[in-house]
């Protein structure tokens, strides 16, 4: 027979009632009833089941669908009918039909596979790593993927509706001392040399608005050698923006444009612009993080003011030292048994806080291990201030500033989990802007970039970079949606002078910055335009649309939280002779 396809599977339906068809595809599943042969064949494109009937079949094609099992690839011939009265799949596109075979190929045999394709999702993730072009052939992973590629070319038609160009950029660049650690690749013509893979292409964007491209996009892979997580892998993709004669009012609302339109086209959701803005300070302050769900309230309260003069001393040692009470309502929750509440606070001390005291509010007392330490006005005061009501779960941090946000915020995250506050199939989008330019590293000593060098400062704020660089403030936006970094970008410096002013309020001194960014100072001295850009975590924006947990489920190919790929065995050793070529030698 001819085995090529006329149609795929999933688009045969009852218009096609009566035409003769040709399918290639994978054995999904085979079943033999009363002497007939049913098998469900399955591509890209959906689902159709084919009947085997002997009483229509040579002897040698029913032979041949008797030895089908799952995953053979075939192409069947056959004419397509409509199904029984009563026996119509309501679940499938193709659930009216059946194509009633009269030949049959086997393309490709197929061993056994580890585990079932339709339940994949139920065996361990390394197996699945491992046999990943297995697990892809599944019907979640394929409309993963397919979204993946949607959502890519509604960027890519958005951006070029609006004149930007795409331009690809260098994969083997130079090392620089900022971000996370680079992957490094050894030069064999320059001994002893290394490249590195970019973790962004921060620097050469920049250049190509000093080259006049005026507006720059790229789908770009960026590398970065960290400890990984759900949201993290050591190769990923961005949609990678730059506009030049802009300021942060321009890229904000292009690209929440770009955003909106993507959501609109993929998931048929019209969100109506303009997203809120909110400062990085309010957001810590309100939520205890720079990336705030704000599907849900919760939202964290101060208390220092009410305990100035407590008589408790973790108030008033915290206090005396420059540092805050926070507290957050922990609505319902005052009837978690001392169990759970110990869960909450071993969590609160897993995420660097010095303990986590709570106050269950009842109908005529706060019971709380710290009560008796506290007077009736203070109990009263927090209370108030937290609006507890009977059966609410108070809790409070009493620590630095910062560190008491963030671990409320962690906790309010967890209760709204364990609670079910947090919606399903909703898209909650938000600006956080103002942020801090630099941030002081305790282990290094210094000041260490909070988004990346490049960032300009708020230009009220320039006068401090010298004097009292913590104060200042970025011309920098995050978007953030359901509580993830969607993306984050910056308008740019675009003088020498502030350049240098930026170095050194990093702890570089000019030779340092000359060594590593030399060229890209210079070409600030040919006419450089006010520009900016941002870049979205493309790989998590897909992962929030398709409604999963992790990255690893949106890339075909991922690697492990130990960036290790199982199908293929990478990292991996490489030869002696390869490691002389390149003049490396392994230390023991």
């Amino acid at each position: 027979m001819e085995w090529r396809r006329t149609h795929f599977c999933g688009v045969v339906t009852e218009e096609l009632a009566g035409q003769e068809v040709t399918l290639n595809g994978w054995v999904n599943r085979r079943r033999d009833l009363g002497g007939m042969i049913f098998v469900d064949l399955r591509d890209r494109f959906g689902l159709i089941q084919i009947v085997f009937d002997p009483s229509n079949l040579s002897e040698e094609v029913f032979a041949q669908a008797e030895q089908l099992r799952s995953e053979f690839v075939i192409a069947v011939q056959g004419l397509v009918q409509l199904r029984p009265e009563g026996q119509a799949n309501p679940h499938l596109p193709t659930g009216k039909v059946e194509v009633h075979a009269r030949n049959l190929t086997i393309l490709s045999q197929a061993k056994t596979p580890p585990f079932e394709i339709e339940r994949a999702e139920a065996v361990d993730e390394s197996l699945r790593l491992k046999y990943r072009y297995l697990h892809l052939r599944s019907r979640e992973l394929q409309d993963a993927i397919a979204l993946r590629h949607g959502v890519m070319q509604e960027a890519r038609n958005f951006l070029n509706k609006h004149h930007f160009l795409e331009i690809e950029t260098p994969l083997l660049i130079r090392s620089t001392p900022e971000g996370a650690r680079d992957f490094i690749v050894p030069s064999r013509v320059h001994p002893g040399e290394f490249y590195a893979l970019p973790q962004s292409p921060q620097m050469f964007k920049q250049l190509l608005m000093i080259s006049g491209f005026d507006r720059y996009y790229q789908m770009a892979r960026c590398f970065r050698d960290e400890d990984l997580r759900a949201d993290r892998q050591p190769e990923f993709t961005q949609i990678d923006v730059e506009m030049s004669f802009v300021e942060r009012e321009d890229v904000m609302s292009l690209m929440e444009e770009m955003i909106l339109h993507i959501i609109e086209k993929i998931k048929g959701i019209t969100i109506n612009g303009p997203v809120p803005r909110m400062t990085y300070d309010e957001a810590i302050r309100r939520f205890g993080s720079d990336k705030p769900d704000t599907r849900f309230g919760l939202e964290l309260v101060d208390l220092t003011d009410l305990l100035q003069g407590s008589g408790f001393r973790v108030f008033s040692s915290t206090i005396s030292q420059g540092g805050a009470i926070r507290g957050l309502n922990g609505e319902t929750c005052g009837n978690f048994t001392r169990r759970e509440i110990d869960e909450l606070a071993d969590k609160a001390e897993q995420w660097g806080a010095k303990g986590l005291i709570w106050m269950a509010v009842e109908e005529d007392k706060v019971r709380s291990p710290i009560a008796k330490f506290l007077t009736e006005e203070e109990l009263q005061a927090i209370v108030g201030r937290l609006q507890g009501k009977p059966g609410d779960l108070l809790l409070i941090v009493a620590d630095e500033y910062k560190l008491a946000s963030e671990v409320l915020g962690r906790l309010r995250l967890l209760l709204a989990e364990r609670l079910g506050l947090i919606p399903e199939g909703r898209y909650d989008l938000l600006w956080v802007v103002d942020w801090p330019l630099l941030e002081y590293d305790e282990e290094a000593g210094r000041y260490v970039a909070a988004h990346h060098p490049f960032t300009a400062p708020v230009d009220e704020d320039l006068a401090l970079l010298e004097s009292d660089p913590g104060r200042v403030r970025a011309k920098a936006y995050d978007l953030v949606m359901n509580g993830v970094e969607l993306g984050g970008g910056s308008i740019r410096i675009a003088n020498r002078a502030t350049q240098e002013k930026m170095f050194k309020a990093l702890g570089m001194s000019m030779e340092e910055a000359a060594a590593q960014f030399g060229y890209f100072m210079e070409a600030f001295e040919y006419g450089a335009p006010p520009h900016g850009g941002i870049a979205f975590g493309f790989d998590r924006l897909v992962m929030l649309l398709s409604g999963r947990d992790s990255i690893r489920d949106v890339i075909a190919f991922p690697k492990t939280v130990s960036a290790r790929d199982l199908m293929i065995d990478a990292p991996a050793p490489v030869s002696a002779g390869q490691l002389n070529e390149l003049k490396i030698k392994m230390q023991d």
